[in-house]
């Protein structure tokens, strides 16, 4: 029932760091591994003739005549898709027919062939073949050969190298020498290729720059596979001949060679004192770009600034000793005004790449001289000047114009800035903001105004925490330039303002709303340049979006007003912010919107229904949001009719062809998700129009082109922006962003509704389940793997409330069971897959969610499954908090790395968190059948407790065992004699939510511990003392604890009277009442008073019921406070206090209410309650 849909696309990939560009493949690869797919024939016979047919061209290739052969190669790289397929076909068969004569024939191809192309061709085959990958049957050959073709193959391999002239044809040889070798060399304990190193070295000696190149480029590739185990016992040679040819080699090509074996070689190194052995290398990769540079040689000072890039983000540490030299030289480059921008573009990236890679060298940049990243910011900023006053760009009719005259300097430096300050902090960067802003801001060139403002956008949410302490000079900064006379700097600080609403929110709304929202109100009044008013209006989204309804309520009139002004102006893009702009102060003032409703909607309905031409598509679209975001903030009762009639124009449009570039799909599926949580379930008419596009949107396959990273047809860059490469070993992956972003929304907007509907989500479970389960690990977009996240445990509530209200169509508890054999399990499977922490915490929240719905159905297996997950997470968030605390071991860590670990490290404390809270929900589900399993994690969770964990971990630790001992009562006394120690000495954990948790289970033992825990009364009683009498307990930050230990001391008082001085500690315990934090608790310890008070305690009245009017009082406090008791408990409490009313003696009522001072709490027919003289304050052990 619950089958994944068949047709959706779907691939695992591994997640390792990648590089992202911009980057559209449009190549055509032959791949002599796909498989061709035929049309199937309706007739038995004619595929006997075809297959005969492909028999007869097979034995015409395997025969004597290399034509054939030829021509099978040749039709491999036919432009004809017929020829190629078919030719793909006979390809696939000779492999699995002959491999032995497919390799002979190829290798004979490569050695002899006069055609380039065809000697081209058969190396990238060969290549193929003898890669090992994942899938070995599928491809890879090597193994299958015969002994004398496997030496065949290497000898003609590495005689090719020797002959061959044509120097892209060496390179894929090198490539193919590259990985046949590593399949060899990894497969076998001893060398299994003997001649090649020999062959190697006798190239890199040689007198032919050719063959001196093609060794390198071998050991280049070797050292990334094999290096650890095949090179570096050679490391001693392999040293020497760097040396010699980086020192004294006479061509680039081989000495680019060279530096990309020695940097690939550094890589492979595992221990510093090996790193220090080519410490003398560095100069000379140095002196090589140089050289290139001096003589003129852009071309290869690039290939060489790249190769050192790559260094410098996989092995910083190579470069700490010579750090100031090396910056030093690229800071050189970068400010070379007469190099080509993508030579200074590069060396700038090596500085930026450096200061990125703190996982391997943290704070190794920051301890450079100040004055080196004064001069990078500089570079910086510098490239921000670049930019031109386009026409274009005052021209309003085109929003793609937002660019015009900006250069690619421009768009390095902001993305550069962006990187710096993420990576170095504010610590750092505002200080070099701070000394170069400034004198931007006072030249007379706008363009240095321009370059400061965008410096501070970018910069903003790296330094956020630094900006916040200067946000006054910030903001002054910022606002300055609102008056300024060139439109792009107003733009530019109206930009600015929106990016520090977003990053530095809502401190900046909060103290600078009386300065921030009139200069945007006064911006919108620019009517001859519409770019900056559509901006002011765009940025007002950013301010409102950290904005309380508080502070936006006195601006409201104004703003409105302005924007409906806005609507009517005839500037398209002008309109779209305007609408933007009301969507989002609509959707942040709530139900204070109301007041504008009226004036506000016609003027969007209008839109909705006259915007149809191409051209306003996503003036249309946002006139949808804007729509949408207003119903929801006035509420059902006042949307209602208009909420009808906008339906019906959206069901119009979604009936209607729309070409796959709109824009309105995406804000439709938005929009009616929104229209759904306003009308809630008087929305369910609709879905049946809603949920087909949804999940037509939800079930997008991924536009990937899968190719290879050496293919000669290489993709050129493209200002197509929609798609996204990802480079992954020697694949290319391009993915087409569009259609992921449609699918996370559509993803977002299914949870959305199984959320909002709750069991009228129920008819539409069966299409979505199979749609979103498989999505769980959906690698390519982490929005989708969240919303599918997100919405198992909602399919499953719908499921179960539909049951539960006999609305599941005649479905009973096996669906639910069902479900929840098919949702649980591929959560689990996904959590050990997952690799992001963010997303893993979210995984195990789902799964909590999931396991409080279903929990009961689980069989003893799954939850096995999710016990074993439990501590492969653990096992993971433990090492990877290992692998943070030896980076603060390094030589360069500093305070400011310091607190990235410990925002790092918090994501972790969410997971365990998580973790904690799947525990005790399986606990609170199987209690004591579970304890077999909690045996199991006890080796996990004993270290929690420990001083050297973070008191969250030891929070949660505490915590699971407080749900076992409340949960499995006597099952759980064997647990007492290990874990007490740990509650009593929690108990003084100078974390107050440590003692809280500590002192609770305190409680927990003590009503359900018995006579297992009655020798630890007295120990008890003394821990719980320290809490209560401590001089600060009653602070905000502690008074939970204090709750909890006030409740722990009650059942004592209840469960182990006898042990303890009752008329000492039960009065103790009384005058701590009443107990106003923890509502919880409060609720617990005032029904036990009211009980004590009910069977007359004497402990508690005590002589001559002297502390009666101690627990008058705590009544009336009680009473007269908010939910600090059950109506249950209220009730009892009135009528205890009516009785008392009428057994006190007269003299006890009258000296009650005249000692008593006021506190002003009057209940009816039993008088004025005063605060008593109460039991004096007591210690008790």
């Amino acid at each position: 029932m619950f089958k994944p849909n068949t047709h959706y696309y779907t691939t695992t990939i591994i997640i390792i760091t990648l590089t992202y560009k911009r980057k559209r493949r449009e190549e055509r690869q032959p791949s002599a591994d796909t498989s061709s797919s035929s049309s199937s024939s309706s007739s038995s016979s004619s595929e006997m003739d075809s297959k005969s047919s492909e028999q007869i061209q097979l034995a015409a290739i395997l025969g004597g005549d290399a034509t054939s052969f030829e021509s099978l190669i040749s039709n491999l790289m036919s432009s004809s898709n017929e020829q190629r397929s078919q030719a793909e076909l006979l390809f696939n068969l000779f492999k699995q027919t002959d491999p032995n004569t497919l390799v002979s024939k190829l290798s004979h191809l490569l050695h002899s062939s006069p055609a380039v192309e065809a000697r081209a061709m058969s190396a990238v085959l060969l290549r193929k073949l003898l890669t090992p990958s994942s899938d070995e049957s599928a491809t890879y050959i090597y193994p299958r050969l015969s002994p004398h073709t496997q030496s065949n193959l290497k000898s003609i391999l590495l005689n090719c190298i020797q002959r061959e002239e044509t120097m892209s044809i060496i390179k894929k040889l090198c490539d193919t020498v590259s990985e046949l070798a590593a399949g060899i060399l990894s497969l076998s304990e001893d060398n299994g290729w003997p001649e090649l190193l020999p062959f190697m070295f006798s190239c890199v000696s040689s007198d032919s720059p050719k063959l001196q190149e093609s060794a390198f480029m071998i050991f280049a590739q070797l050292s990334l596979q094999v290096g650890e185990s095949f090179l570096i016992p050679h490391i001693k040679h392999l040293h020497s001949i760097f040396l010699q040819c980086l020192s004294s080699s006479s061509t680039f090509d081989v000495k680019i060679a060279a530096l990309n074996a020695a940097i690939n070689f550094v890589q492979c190194l595992s221990t510093s004192a090996d790193r220090d052995r080519f410490q003398d290398l560095l100069p000379l990769m140095m002196q090589t770009l140089t050289e290139a540079l001096n003589s003129g040689s852009e071309v290869s000072a690039q290939e060489a600034l790249e190769l050192l890039i790559e260094l410098a983000g996989t092995e910083p540490r190579f470069l700490r000793r010579q750090l100031v030299d090396v910056v030093g030289s690229m800071l050189q480059i970068a400010e070379a005004q007469t190099l080509e921008e993508g030579t200074r573009h590069l060396a700038v990236e090596f500085v930026i790449t450096l200061t990125e890679a703190r996982e391997r060298a943290p704070g190794m940049m920051r301890k450079l001289p100040a004055i080196m990243m004064t001069r990078l910011f500089a570079v910086l900023m510098n490239m921000l000047e670049d930019i031109e006053d386009d026409p274009l760009w005052h021209n309003a009719d085109n929003s793609d114009d937002e660019d015009a005259g900006e250069t690619s300097n421009y768009s390095v430096g902001q993305e550069c800035l962006d990187r710096l300050a993420i990576s170095l902090g504010g610590n750092t960067v505002v200080p070099l903001a701070s000394q170069l802003l400034p004198a931007y801001l006072a030249a007379p060139q706008w363009q240095k105004h321009n370059a400061a403002l965008v410096a501070l956008a970018q910069i903003a949410e790296g330094c956020a925490k630094v900006m916040l302490k200067n946000l006054e000079q910030v903001v002054s900064m910022v606002l300055n330039s609102f008056r300024d006379p060139h439109a792009r700097v107003r733009w530019a600080a109206i930009n600015a303002i929106g990016q520090l609403s977003t990053d530095l929110g809502p401190d900046l709304q909060n103290q600078y709303h009386q300065q921030v929202l009139p200069a945007l109100a006064g911006a919108m009044d620019d009517f001859q340049n519409p770019r900056v008013q559509a901006h002011a209006a765009s940025a007002v989204l950013n301010f409102s979006e950290n904005c309380t309804p508080e502070i936006l309520t006195p601006y409201l009139d104004g703003i409105v007003s302005k924007l409906l002004v806005l609507l009517q102006n005839g500037k398209q893009m002008v309109q779209e912010g305007a609408l933007t702009a009301l969507a989002s102060v609509a959707d942040s003032s709530q139900e204070h919107f109301q007041k504008y409703y009226d004036a506000v909607m016609p003027y969007l309905k209008t839109i909705l229904v006259n915007a149809t031409d191409k051209s306003n598509r996503m003036l249309r679209a946002k006139s949808m949001e804007c729509i949408s975001l207003v119903g929801m903030a006035v509420g059902k009762d006042k949307f209602r009719d208009d909420a009808k009639q906008v339906m019906e124009v959206l069901m119009t449009l979604q009936g209607s062809q729309m070409e796959t570039d709109d824009p309105t799909t995406s804000y439709m599926l938005q929009a009616w998700a929104r229209l759904c949580k306003c009308l809630g379930q008087d929305f369910l008419p609709y879905m049946s129009v809603v949920m087909p596009p949804l999940l037509q949107s939800a079930q997008l396959k991924p536009d990937v082109i899968i190719s290879s990273i050496d293919s000669d047809n290489e993709a050129e860059d493209s200002d197509d922006e929609s798609m996204e490469t990802i480079t992954l070993g020697d694949k290319r992956i391009g993915i087409k962003t569009s259609v992921l972003e449609e699918k996370a929304t559509a993803c977002n907007m299914l949870c959305c509704y199984a959320d909002e509907l709750k069991e009228g989500f129920f008819p539409w479970i069966d299409q979505v389940a199979p749609t979103l389960v498989p999505l769980l690990k959906f690698y390519f977009h982490e929005e989708v793997r969240k919303a599918a996240v997100s919405a198992m445990p909602e399919l499953l509530r719908s499921a179960k409330l539909a049951v539960e209200k006999g609305l599941a169509q005649g479905r009973n508890e096996s669906y639910v069971k069902q479900l929840s054999d098919y949702i649980v399990p591929a959560l689990v499977e996904a959590l050990h897959k997952e690799p992001d922490t963010e997303i893993c915490a979210n995984m195990l929240e789902s799964l909590n969610e999931c396991l409080q719905i279903s929990g009961p159905l689980l069989d003893q297996g799954q939850v096995k499954t999710i016990v074993d997950e439990i501590k492969v997470v653990i096992t993971a968030s433990s090492n990877r908090k290992i692998e943070r605390a030896e980076r603060t071991k390094a030589e360069d860590f500093d305070a400011e790395e310091l607190e990235l670990i410990k925002e790092e490290n918090e994501q972790e404390e969410d997971v365990f968190d998580q973790v904690g809270e799947i525990l005790g929900t399986l606990i609170k589900t199987y209690k004591a059948s579970f304890l077999p399993f909690f045996d199991e994690l006890s080796s996990y969770l004993t270290p929690m407790w420990g001083k050297d964990k973070t008191p969250e971990e030891r929070r949660i630790a505490i915590c699971i065992f407080d749900d076992v001992a409340e949960q499995c009562r006597e099952a759980a006394l064997k647990y007492y004699d290990t874990y007490l120690p740990f509650l009593f000495e929690a108990c003084h954990d100078e974390n107050p939510d440590v003692r809280q948790a500590a002192v609770y289970g305190l409680g927990v033992c003590a009503e359900f511990g018995g006579p297992v825990f009655k020798p630890l009364v007295g120990e008890a009683l003394s821990r719980l003392n320290v809490v209560i009498q401590d001089p600060n307990a009653q602070q905000a930050e502690n008074v939970m604890a204090y709750d909890n230990a006030i409740s722990a001391l009650g059942k004592i008082c209840v469960f182990h009277r006898d042990s303890i001085n009752a008329g000492q500690v039960v009065p103790a315990w009384l005058n701590c009442l009443p107990v106003k934090g923890d509502l919880i608790e409060a609720k617990l310890v005032h029904e036990q008073l009211c009980a004590m008070v009910e069977r007359s305690d004497m402990d508690l009245l005590g002589p001559n019921n002297q502390y009666l009017p101690k627990i008058i009082t705590v009544f009336a406090e009680v009473l007269c406070g908010k939910d600090l008791a059950t109506e249950q408990t209220v009730s009892r409490m009135v009528n205890l206090l009516r009785q008392l009313q009428q057994t006190l003696p007269p003299g006890f009522k009258r000296g009650l209410v005249e000692t008593l001072p006021e506190i002003g709490c009057p209940l009816g027919g039993v008088g004025t309650i005063r605060n008593p003289k109460c039991a004096p304050s007591m210690q008790f052990s």
